[in-house]
């Protein structure tokens, strides 16, 4: 899933300053998960902002909705209504969410809410990791389903370095399992080792975002 975080409610206020009639828009996709823009958060922020805004002497109209999700155009269609008088949106889906929302209302000022940090799942209640670069080519089969672009600090597609120990990454102050040590036993216990030997010239990174902006098409879908 998409994995994001809320933004300082500082930083929200001051890029709506200069507005009195705002929607916040939610979305009851990955960001519901991760607890950061599903109906308690839009609801949560909604307050936040009015708060702020009457204790600073400049009261906020904020209305409140929570999109079924915001990366598809036919969800953001019962925004209609509510943005007719506003003057601003504040998105707290991913970064897709408010970039849909704007090419929908291209006359209103739109912002982002919340930081979109990555693509992962959760590995402990309330907590988040990253799992996936969103690289294109997926080569996880080779190397027993574990990821070494995403789950590498170096991203090597050839083994481990010399800076791990004990199975610990030498990046991140010993909080990072090496992921080439659970290639390493995950291959073992799958009885793959020797494919461990097999050198992978290269990836191919045509499909990463260093391709460009990129564009899935399926055309039995397409009406």
């Amino acid at each position: 899933m998409v994995i994001g975080e809320s933004k300082p409610l500082a930083e929200i206020l001051d890029m709506i300053k200069d507005f009195k009639k705002i929607v916040v828009a939610g979305c009851k996709g990955c960001v519901t998960v991760c607890n950061v823009g599903g109906e308690k958060e839009v609801a949560i922020l909604a307050s936040e902002l009015r708060i702020a805004r009457k204790a600073a002497g400049n009261n906020l109209d904020v209305k409140e909705y929570t999109c079924e999700r915001q990366c598809d155009p036919e969800y953001i269609e019962p925004l209609d209504d509510l943005v007719a008088d506003a003057d601003a949106v504040v998105s707290i889906a991913c970064s897709v969410g408010p970039q849909y929302v704007t090419a929908r209302y291209p006359y209103l000022h739109v912002f982002p809410g919340i930081n979109t940090t990555s693509i992962g799942g959760a590995v402990e209640h309330g907590v988040w990791k990253e799992f996936c670069q969103a690289c294109g080519s997926c080569v996880i089969g080779e190397y027993g389903g574990l990821c070494p672009i995403a789950r590498c600090a170096k991203q090597l597609l050839n083994g481990p370095c010399g800076g791990s120990s004990g199975g610990i990454c030498e990046v991140g102050k010993g909080s990072i399992p090496c992921i080439w040590h659970l290639i390493y036993d995950r291959m073992k216990n799958l009885g793959q080792l020797h494919k461990m030997t097999e050198v992978k010239l290269y990836k191919n990174w045509s499909t990463s975002r260093d391709g460009g902006l990129r564009t899935s098409i399926r055309e039995e879908l397409k009406q």
